[in-house]
């Protein structure tokens, strides 16, 4: 945990890839994917989402969120609790996405958020100083966490910690197989701070190979706070980060399959 940024990154249907405007990006037909990227600052932590196309033309929107919501971390005023909660719900609801990856979250609040949107929840927690973290400012909002939510049942679940280890935190990963053929993944990896900093590029070639793996079975698609700029998706894997966001740009990123995979997996 360390001070957070606040940027908003939506990514929807097919365009430039380079993912650094800071204006909208707007769809263009036929595309393999369309995007919207926008550098607002109304969001609580940052929120990316992203979406690939589905059988009759539809799309599978993921958006991602870093809510900084442990009451120990140094974020901003303006994602502390309830604004944080209240403001993830609030995108939610605009943007409609298929799934919803959380970071630095809390096991009640994004229980509460999964039923005021009508998603399914996966929560796993995180082990700080060799135990789990109870949020704090407010207390009573359970353990600190990852979170997947998505809008299909979640048919499984599967969490565990990277091999690469450094500093207080255990970095991990977690991963939900939907109903409809669709694996999400989240993780948020060792932060820049210098007692952990070393694990980082170990986690991400850990986070490659893991999402390499699944894609060879399943579609994949992944959101999460790398707190890298070099990306960990594995080779041919689009990849948009928050590259327009003014404080401490392209830390969040989300992946998804190359096109010739969705034709494959139709």
């Amino acid at each position: 945990m360390y001070r957070r940024r606040i940027v908003n990154l939506v990514v929807g249907p097919c365009a430039d890839r380079s993912g650094s405007s800071a204006g909208p990006l707007l769809a263009a037909v036929g595309c393999a994917l369309a995007l919207v990227l926008t550098g607002c600052s109304r969001s609580s932590g940052t929120a990316a989402a992203a979406a690939m196309p589905r059988p009759a033309g539809s799309t599978y929107t993921l958006m991602q969120i870093n809510v900084c919501l442990s009451g120990l971390a140094g974020c901003y005023r303006k994602v502390e609790y309830p604004a944080g909660v209240e403001e993830a719900v609030a995108r939610i609801r605009e943007v409609h996405p298929d799934a919803v990856t959380f970071n630095e979250a809390c096991g009640g609040d994004v229980a509460l958020i999964a039923r005021r949107t009508g998603y399914h929840l996966r929560f796993s927690r995180v082990i700080y100083y060799g135990k789990p973290l109870l949020c704090v400012h407010p207390g009573g909002r359970g353990l600190f966490g990852d979170a997947v939510l998505t809008k299909a049942s979640i048919q499984s679940a599967e969490s565990q910690p990277f091999k690469a280890q450094a500093g207080p935190e255990q970095r991990q990963w977690l991963c939900v197989r939907t109903r409809i053929g669709v694996d999400v993944c989240t993780a948020h990896l060792a932060s820049p701070e210098a007692v952990e900093v070393a694990a980082n590029p170990r986690q991400c070639a850990e986070l490659r190979a893991l999402l390499a793996r699944r894609a060879a079975a399943r579609t994949v698609i992944f959101g999460g706070d790398l707190n890298r700029r070099p990306a960990c998706a594995p080779p041919g894997f689009w990849t948009r980060t928050d590259r327009s966001a003014h404080q401490d740009p392209g830390l969040q990123q989300v992946y998804g399959p190359p096109r010739s995979d969705r034709r494959r997996r139709g």
